[in-house]
């Protein structure tokens, strides 16, 4: 009997190309679905239609609001899940992952916390972050006094550059990021790619493999004299802003299928 594939979370156009390195059945959703593991197997909800079906192979990529369960299944089930369902689930609280991050990381500039509905006092400008949403949200930059709504991490205002270090299997990538103020992001029109700092690729390789990712896209202040600072760690790094990254993704997953179904 062939091996059902279940891809989740990508779009539609780059999970069809997906596919093409897939001969048998498919199961494709944009969104979390409905899912069960009992007995050691995973049930999923079908793409049409009503019931669930058995999956062998599971391809996930995203971050929504209601996707701890769905990771935390997967790790449970214990089946070929790219990437691994474990290592995601580490990294998915944006909060706790870097603070782990930082344990690995050769640029782990002192941090601090605070809970919610506290005030900070500070001399210098600094910057608040909380939630667990990426792309710049949930950040506040602030130079005297300030009262949290939620528990955050508190940093200084690091100076510098702002760039993300993106390794897909063996291929890696760093870019630029943008923005028309201190928040930098990958999405604005100006980010570009760049020239590769080999210590701050040998930084994220080393996060990469103590978390066991298979992707990875680390977020770091790059300092005029090399006093960098490892910002934020992405283990769902965005790979449709480039076409190069969606390529190489793409690439990446259609071998590691291969490898499951040989």
């Amino acid at each position: 009997m062939k091996k059902r594939l279940c891809i989740i979370g990508l779009d539609r156009p780059v999970a069809n190309e997906v596919k093409k390195a897939f001969f048998g059945p498919v199961i494709y959703h944009e969104t979390i679905p409905k899912f069960l593991v009992n007995q050691g197997k995973l049930y999923v909800e079908r793409s049409n239609g009503v019931g669930m079906l058995p999956v062998d192979i599971v391809v996930y990529y995203g971050i929504f609001e209601n996707d701890f369960p769905l990771l935390t299944a997967l790790s449970i089930w214990g089946g070929d899940c790219f990437p691994n369902p474990s290592a995601m689930m580490n990294c998915r609280l944006k909060l706790p992952c870097l603070a782990r991050a930082l344990q690995y990381s050769k640029y782990n500039s002192p941090r601090g916390m605070v809970s919610s509905e506290t005030e900070v006092r500070v001399k210098e400008s600094t910057v608040a972050k909380w939630g667990n949403w990426h792309c710049g949200e949930n950040k506040a930059k602030f130079d005297s006094n300030w009262t949290s709504e939620e528990p955050a991490i508190i940093e200084p205002f690091f100076h510098g550059d702002a760039v993300r270090i993106v390794s897909i299997g063996e291929e890696h990538f760093q870019i630029r990021l943008e923005g028309v103020d201190w928040l930098k992001s990958i999405h604005d029109n100006r980010a570009d790619f760049m020239d590769i700092d080999p210590e701050l690729l040998e930084d994220t390789l080393n996060i990469k493999e103590s978390f066991g990712l298979e992707i990875i896209g680390n977020d770091y202040i790059a300092g005029p004299n090399g006093d960098h600072h490892l910002l934020e760690v992405n283990h769902i790094p965005n790979v449709t802003r480039f076409s190069k990254l969606t390529e190489v993704y793409t690439k990446e997953v259609q071998a590691w299928i291969a490898g499951k179904t040989q």
